[in-house]
């Protein structure tokens, strides 16, 4: 199981960057990697989605998540073809003066023997850490 969990601040209001992360239907346009969104069902309390992402290796996930308005976004596992566990969270604190302080927490466990798999893993939670937060600060700015 690979784990990571990173905090970044952005000068990016806080109610601008959780629109960003509630924004699944768009996440195709923004987040590296993913490939297609399915939105199961979606209410203000959370949602339902179905992802398909190309990391390494083409991977399709369902993910029950839950909504704190403008201070978190949490996840886990419903269903997945290679995933065991998918469990995560975004932390956002209002830093005033249009600064979010966000934190990204990410638990990931495949299934099954994989050739490469702790690539994988490594590849889903350390090397796409980063980048994933940054596209969506700057969806976040765009908004």
């Amino acid at each position: 199981m690979a784990q990571a969990s990173r905090t970044e601040t952005y000068e990016v209001p806080v109610a601008k960057f959780y629109q960003a992360i509630i924004d699944y239907k768009n996440y195709n346009k923004f987040v590296p990697g993913v490939d297609s969104i399915e939105v199961q069902s979606e209410s203000a309390d959370g949602a339902t989605v179905k992802f398909n992402i190309n990391v390494i290796k083409k991977i399709s996930y369902t993910l029950k998540l839950a909504h704190k308005k403008d201070q978190e976004v949490s996840w886990s596992l419903v269903t997945g073809d290679y995933m065991k566990t998918n469990n995560g969270r975004w932390t956002l604190k209002d830093l005033g003066n249009g600064k979010t302080q966000v934190t990204y927490s990410l638990e990931i466990e495949v299934k099954g023997f994989i050739p490469g798999l702790s690539l994988i893993e490594k590849g889903l939670v350390e090397t796409n850490l980063p980048l994933t937060m940054s596209s969506f600060a700057k969806r976040a700015e765009n908004l």
